[in-house]
């Protein structure tokens, strides 16, 4: 599990499926989400099974997440900001007529 190296400073608040997390002003929604214990930001589309930040460089898009008004993002890549309504992404559909 992640843990913050020192204490929150100028914290900010936004929801993650519902439940509130408490974020350094200037974490990126990845580091808040990591250090909130949130294990799974996307499901995969092959099995179903939790994704989760790997690369935090905007390289390997497992970090996706839906952030209303703003569709799917790569958390690594986002800004926290107080108010956001943040969900997980729910993986691409198999193209059609894979098993």
């Amino acid at each position: 599990m992640f843990k913050r190296a020192t204490d929150i400073g100028n914290s900010i608040s936004f929801t993650f499926e519902g439940q509130v997390i408490e974020a350094e002003e200037g974490d990126t929604v990845a580091a808040a989400l990591l250090a909130a214990g949130v294990a799974g930001f996307r499901t995969s589309a092959e099995d179903g099974g939790a994704r989760a930040p790997y690369c935090m460089i905007g390289n390997c898009f497992d970090c996706m997440v839906l952030i209303k008004g703003l569709g799917g993002r790569q958390a690594c890549r986002e800004r926290a900001r107080s108010g956001m309504e943040i969900s997980r992404h729910p993986g691409l559909p198999k193209p059609e007529g894979e098993a």
